[in-house]
């Protein structure tokens, strides 16, 4: 008797949180983005560079479900993408997040525990919900200032409140267009070994970054934009590459940030 076969009983592998599949989108008769496809594993950290106007946002508005493609299809954790309704597995950090919230009169801790009202839309707070926050604000390390209000503080810290907001709702991915904007270069810094760290604990990331450095430095895979997808793949094999070239019209230096 012959040995059993092994075809065709390889176990597949994960499914991807995020699937582009051919899509194309434009405002009016202006396309923004043509015929991009890519996928976002779980555990993945995915930075997304390009010149202005080249259709990152646009990019992140379609994964969230905030806008559907003229042609293909997003799918969100299996989902099309603008039909999902599970929004506690996102936690979305927008752009410019530093200035933005210059005139919240509310507390930190009452900016991180609205993460957890998708898991409690009605009802008070339970012990669980109150122990998510505590560990939300223990793990980008603002617990000491949990009582300042937000509009009081700086840029840096900010950007910590609202990470650890999504945090608090117990996010599957977190979702950040360009979140350190006018925000000084030793707060940046920090803001990105605190994602990094929170990659490394099994946090799938995306991250919309104008600084290419920093997305090869921390990131595990590059989309590089300009309407078309100029190359997805390896950090490494992206500095390497033509894209940057391609895709901002000249060359662009690519600074590695060592930490």
């Amino acid at each position: 008797m012959s040995a059993p076969s092994d075809a065709g009983t390889a176990e597949a592998g994960p499914e991807p949180i995020v699937r582009f599949e051919d899509v194309s989108f434009g405002y009016g008769d202006r396309p923004v983005l043509e015929s991009i496809s890519l996928e976002i594993e779980p555990g993945a950290f995915l930075g997304v560079v390009g010149p202005n106007g080249s259709g990152k946002s646009t990019l992140l508005d379609l994964l969230l479900g905030l806008r559907r493609p003229d042609s293909g299809c997003v799918t969100l954790f299996g989902d099309p993408a603008h039909a999902f309704e599970a929004g506690e597995r996102i936690g979305y950090v927008p752009q410019d997040v530093a200035h933005s919230s210059d005139g919240m009169p509310i507390t930190v801790r009452e900016v991180v525990a609205m993460g957890r009202y998708p898991r409690r839309p009605v009802g008070r707070f339970d012990d669980d919900d109150r122990r998510a926050i505590d560990e939300a604000l223990a793990a980008v390390d603002i617990g000491a200032i949990e009582s300042r209000r937000v509009g009081r503080l700086s840029g840096g810290q900010r950007q910590r409140v609202f990470v650890a907001r999504a945090l608090a709702a117990d996010a599957d991915l977190l979702v950040l267009d360009e979140p350190t904007v006018g925000v000084d270069a030793s707060s940046r810094s920090s803001f990105y070994d605190l994602l990094g760290e929170l990659h490394a604990s099994g946090l799938t990331v995306v991250l919309v970054e104008h600084d290419v450095g920093v997305v090869t430095s921390y990131a595990t895979a590059v989309a590089c934009l300009d309407r078309q997808l100029h190359f997805h793949g390896d950090p490494e094999e992206f500095a390497e590459s033509d894209a940057i070239e391609r895709a901002y019209g000249t060359d662009h230096r690519v600074l590695h940030h060592d930490h």
